[in-house]
């Protein structure tokens, strides 16, 4: 069995290289998604795990490298209105930006039907992972447009902006709690998570519904 540790993915608030864009829905924050892959070789359980270790991406968080990661990053353009007395926030667009990096096993031909069993299990709970990471990024960019269009008008247009930017700094520190906490959990509950997907996609298997492995 893989260690625990295989799954301990952490985000990254980094640019990213952007090569496509998925739009959310209207009045929503905008989410421009990535992906880039990563080769790994190896014929059993321990290569893999050892392909992992030494090539996947580093996170600068941990200093380590994780088989999957998503980089982040949030842009916000705001607008504002003037009148003689206030100053407001007339539009805010928040974009988030992110890159998910995924495992690619170049399978060699002597690999066994328990290690390739194994090893679509685990692709893709990592891929479920970076997924729900961009779900946590994407939800706490819509709370932070949201928020920054419900402000009162200011007295002028400097606090306005310190306003903005405070929303600004309360809603990336909640988001980041969130990652952080979704790590935690996910890794603690990963031996039985894997172990659970594993007899269910056996017994897919079994039942036709998927081919083998």
């Amino acid at each position: 069995m893989m260690k625990r540790s295989v799954l301990g993915v952490k985000h990254s608030l980094a640019c990213a290289l952007l090569l496509a864009v998925a739009p959310l829905p209207a009045g929503a924050a905008n989410l421009v998604k990535t992906y880039s892959y990563f080769a790994i070789g190896g014929s059993t359980l321990d290569d893999i795990e050892a392909q992992l270790s030494r090539r996947g991406p580093q996170v600068k968080s941990t200093g380590m490298r994780h088989p999957g990661a998503t980089q982040m990053a949030f842009t916000t353009r705001v607008s504002y209105a003037r009148t003689s007395t206030s100053c407001r926030i007339a539009d805010a667009v928040v974009t988030v930006k992110v890159k998910v990096i995924l495992p690619e096993w170049r399978r060699p031909r002597k690999a066994d039907v328990d290690v390739r069993l194994f090893w679509n299990t685990l692709s893709a709970d990592i891929k479920r992972h970076e997924e729900r990471h961009v779900e946590i990024a994407k939800n706490h960019g819509r709370e932070l447009e949201e928020a920054l269009k419900a402000t009162y008008p200011q007295k002028n247009c400097d606090a306005a902006k310190a306003k903005a930017a405070a929303i600004t700094a309360t809603v990336l520190a909640k988001h980041d709690r969130a990652q952080l906490q979704f790590d935690r959990v996910e890794s603690v509950n990963f031996e039985s998570r894997i172990l659970r997907l594993l007899h269910y996609r056996m017994e897919r298997i079994g039942n036709g519904q998927l081919p083998p492995a």
